[in-house]
């Protein structure tokens, strides 16, 4: 693996120290480089400087180009020139162009370098809950979660995946007591070797839904088993065998739906990796006693708090983190405390990334300052929140059924799915397609619209879950990228006996250089995403280069009998090594990029 330096970084390097050159009290100044219309870059920062040395900026602009050697062969920039008050305007050569993106063709990361100074980042997401069924509201933890964990560990961090699923309460108890008393709700069929066969997740999420509401009716009208229940919660907490027994067959039977869903999702969730509320039980206690004799912690009507100054109700009196309750259960609180214990302490987590929706940002604030007040978390070990919004329905309102109930996630992807794959038989004639490329390619094409509808979409704004949109050809959608990609396969296809090379010598065409140039910004994007926990970063990168790409394709064409083999061999690398990122942004954010669509 070889990193490359990107052009950005060539031209910034080059100002700079010519800027030190011209200007050596400035120090390590910086030119303030960036993308430009009027150019390729555009360096601002002798305006600040001249500013603050009380000099003329254009006169200091001018020192600077006298600096930096230009239009030489082998040189990066071509051209430079002072605009304005005393902007730097910055041509970079075709060469440079064209040289670079071969270095980073010839490697398999496309010349992406890993983070300096990269650490362990422990990510919490894709969290559903034990004998309830997955609806929309999991959508968005799951899919940006995902996409964070493979954007990190492409850039070289080390990501320890936690799924902190809903596997604990009192709401167990009328489940359990019901399950002891209907011993056969949760059998299941028994194949031809007497060995219970296996179910799918649509199965498991039927028997549990059953169970639930069955438990459900019972415990609203009888009181004899209200009591049953709410002393089977008792046995739950002090570990009775049976009760743990019957509690474990609740969370496998979960697991079987959870599994089903996470894979029709195209995800793949680990069982290593859930650890949920319950996994925390044997450290309640002890995160109460330490919160508690650090005086992090106090006692109030019985209760175990955390008080904050700025944190009050509507009455304007402090509104507390409960940590124990006053009858001696525990809060969600206790839990994330001792998670993150957990996960600085055995996991040596550098990193907390918590997935989770905007709703509970004051919660999780009142969560990690506490950790910080306990010492759990300090300027070595932060713990950062990726709030995400609502999905809304095409009415701007909270998504919704026509009845008004909480859409289930399966028939949201299936829905997807289904949608995608007509479009994709609408263009199966044409490009030769069997039925079961039609059948893959629906699936791929309809769950990459759902996660890329997501991952467009700066995580802590609600979004408008619309598959009208998410699966049309135009506009920035998934659909969008992979028909890009589709056709660069196809192009290389028809190229016969040419085969994509670089070429430095030749001179660029403007959409062959614009191509280029977003090419080369590839690494410096996923930096960005990946510091600043933004997936929608990625997201954005990948749909300008698909639009450069059919510009290039508007204005360039690549196989033609009229050009010079150099100049279609260029074209073809260029349009291969298109196609090369696309694959491999798209597959951090977790979407399929079919071969032929």
């Amino acid at each position: 693996m070889a990193s490359v330096t990107s052009l950005a970084a060539s031209v910034h390097q080059r100002v700079a120290d010519a800027l030190s050159a011209a200007l050596p009290e400035a120090g390590a100044a910086d030119p303030l480089l960036r993308r430009s219309d009027r150019a390729d870059f555009q360096a601002n920062g002798m305006l600040a400087l001249a500013k603050q040395l009380k000099g003329n900026p254009r006169e200091l602009a001018a020192q600077v180009v006298a600096g930096i050697p230009a239009g030489e062969s082998g040189a990066v920039i071509k051209e430079i020139e002072v605009s304005g008050p005393g902007f730097l305007n910055i041509t970079v050569a075709d060469e440079a162009i064209i040289t670079t993106l071969a270095a980073r063709a010839a490697d398999d990361r496309l010349g992406v370098p890993y983070a300096d100074g990269a650490g362990t980042t422990v990510i919490d997401y894709a969290q559903p809950n034990v004998a309830k069924e997955m609806h929309v509201g999991h959508l968005r933890s799951a899919v940006i979660g995902a996409a964070m964990v493979e954007i990190l560990e492409f850039t070289g961090e080390k990501v320890i995946r936690r799924h902190h699923i809903g596997d604990w309460g009192t709401q167990f108890g009328m489940l359990i007591q019901y399950l002891i008393e209907h011993p056969h709700e949760l059998d299941h069929k028994r194949g031809t070797d007497g060995e219970s066969a296996e179910i799918s997740g649509e199965e498991a999420a039927s028997n549990l839904n059953r169970l639930y509401k069955a438990s459900r009716a019972l415990f609203d009208s009888d009181e004899e088993f209200k009591e049953r229940a709410r002393r089977r919660v008792v046995d739950l907490q002090a570990g009775d065998e049976e009760t743990l027994a019957m509690w474990q067959r609740f969370v496998d039977e979960s697991k079987i739906y959870f599994y089903s869903v996470f894979h029709k999702l195209d995800m793949d969730i680990r069982d290593p990796d859930i650890v949920g509320e319950s996994g925390y039980n044997d450290m309640l206690e002890e995160t109460c006693r330490l919160l508690e004799e650090s005086g992090v912690a106090v006692r109030s009507e019985g209760a175990l708090c955390v008080f904050f100054d700025d944190v009050k109700g509507p009455d304007g009196n402090p509104v507390p983190l409960i940590v124990k309750k006053s009858d001696g259960g525990y809060g969600y609180a206790a839990t994330d405390l001792s998670a993150i214990r957990d996960r600085v302490h055995n996991l040596s987590a550098d990193t907390l990334l918590y997935v989770v929706d905007v709703r509970q940002s004051l919660h999780f604030k009142m969560v990690f300052e506490t950790a910080r007040r306990a010492g759990w978390l300090d300027d070595k070990t932060r713990a950062v929140q990726l709030a995400f919004g609502t999905v809304l329905g095409k009415d701007g309102k909270p998504f919704k059924t026509r009845a008004g109930e909480t859409v289930r996630l399966v028939d949201l992807l299936d829905e997807a799915v289904e949608r995608a794959t007509a479009v994709v038989r609408d263009k199966a004639e044409k490009v030769g397609l069997t039925e079961q490329e039609i059948t893959e390619n629906g699936a791929q094409v309809g769950i990459g619209a759902v996660k890329y509808a997501d991952l467009s979409t700066s995580a802590v704004r609600d979004y408008k879950f619309d598959l009208d949109q998410m699966v049309s050809l135009n506009g920035d959608t998934s659909v969008y990228l992979q028909y890009a990609y589709a056709r660069i396969q196809s192009i290389k296809r028809k190229a016969g006996e040419h085969r994509p090379a670089a070429h430095p010598e030749l001179t660029l065409a403007p959409a062959e250089r614009a191509l280029g140039l977003h090419l080369d910004q590839f690494g410096e994007v996923l930096a960005e995403a990946a510091a600043s926990f933004e997936p929608h970063r990625l997201a954005a990168y990948l749909y300008q280069l698909a639009s450069h790409l059919t510009a290039f394709y508007e204005k360039c064409q690549v196989i033609s009998a009229d050009n010079p083999v150099e100049v279609v061999e260029n074209r073809l690398f260029l349009v291969d090594l298109t196609g090369r990122t696309l694959h491999q942004g798209m597959a951090l954010l977790g979407i399929r990029t079919p071969e032929r669509l």
